[in-house]
């Protein structure tokens, strides 16, 4: 019982996560094309890609469950050969890795004024997790069992180690480029906060699980806790992506709300400070004082709607 806890029970429990992420998904995906219509076609299809990786993903984990646990139930020695779509599962994980990773380090070209070695580094991060996951499927395949599946630990602790450096190297390189972003006025340094947030948000939680799952892989390489962590990393990068795309009206509204509750605060001050001093009687101090104002209300605009398209070349 204590082999069949560690090893098919840890399973189920992968599969159950996975499961229950993906329901999250779903949701994220509808609330997006329902919020965000006028987004371009790019933006769309890459949704729609990573949404059908995502739900091939989980059809393959459930079919290897139910192989397992339903069809091979009266047979114990069928619990030790490998089924084609825990293979191939490993497969779909990647592509939606990939196109998330792509879109991220997109994003990183866009930010860094489009520099070319540091988008270099970040794609061949990204380009060598997905060749190493290529070729762990290629070489499993042909195994026939979990024992003969531990031959490729060393691929699979490399494909671990490569998303988790790939997240890491993505997120580090967004909040740096981000904070070099900011201009020092409120609403876009606000904007960029939140930014920065969601970018270690979204890029240090898959990179935990796949450290997990490296972990668990070295430490109890005769058990499927590694499994249960890696199933769940696709969901995690689907749902990363559809969380920084959604969120995009939260975070302008936010910044927004920001500005307005300022820009209230000093008039409330002015005011304040009108109501003390007596009315001038020459009016055309009136009018310089007005036109100063303007000026600065202008000037301020300006250098906050620069900060503002900055940071909104990664939203």
């Amino acid at each position: 019982m204590a082999v069949i806890d560690s090893t098919f029970g840890a399973y189920l429990i992968g599969v159950v996560i996975s499961a229950v992420l993906y329901g999250v998904t779903c949701v994220q995906v509808w609330y997006y094309y329902v919020s965000y219509p006028t987004d371009p076609w790019h933006i769309k299809s890459l949704v729609f890609a990573v949404f059908a990786s995502d739900t091939v993903h989980q059809a393959l984990v459930t079919h290897s469950a139910y192989i397992y646990l339903v069809s091979d139930i009266t047979n114990p020695a069928g619990l030790q050969d490998l089924v084609w779509s825990l293979i191939v599962e490993v497969l779909f994980n990647a592509i939606t890795a990939f196109l998330v990773q792509c879109f991220l380090s997109m994003r990183v070209y866009r930010l860094s004024n489009k520099s070319i070695p540091v988008t270099v580094i970040v794609m061949s991060s990204v380009i060598a997790e997905f060749v190493l996951s290529i070729t762990y499927v290629a070489k499993a395949l042909p195994i026939q069992t979990f024992a003969g599946l531990l031959e490729l630990k060393g691929i699979s602790s490399a494909v671990n180690a490569t998303t988790a450096a790939s997240d890491v190297l993505i997120a580090g390189c967004l909040c740096f480029l981000l904070q070099k972003s900011r201009t020092g006025f409120r609403r876009s340094d606000t904007m960029i906060n939140k930014l920065m947030l969601f970018s270690l948000n979204t890029g240090l939680l898959t990179g935990i699980f796949a450290v997990a799952s490296l972990i668990s892989i070295s430490v109890w390489p005769d058990a499927f806790i590694y499994i249960a962590f890696y199933f769940c990393v696709g969901r995690l990068y689907c749902n990363s992506l559809l969380a920084t795309l959604n969120a995009r009206r939260i975070i302008r509204a936010a910044s927004t709300d920001d500005d307005l509750s300022m820009s209230l605060q000093g008039a409330r001050k002015t005011n304040l400070a009108t109501s003390q001093r007596p009315v001038p009687n020459n009016i055309s101090i009136k009018i310089d004082t007005t036109h100063e104002l303007v000026r600065d209300d202008v000037r301020d605009e300006r250098y906050s709607a620069s900060g503002d398209m900055k940071a909104m070349n990664v939203v």
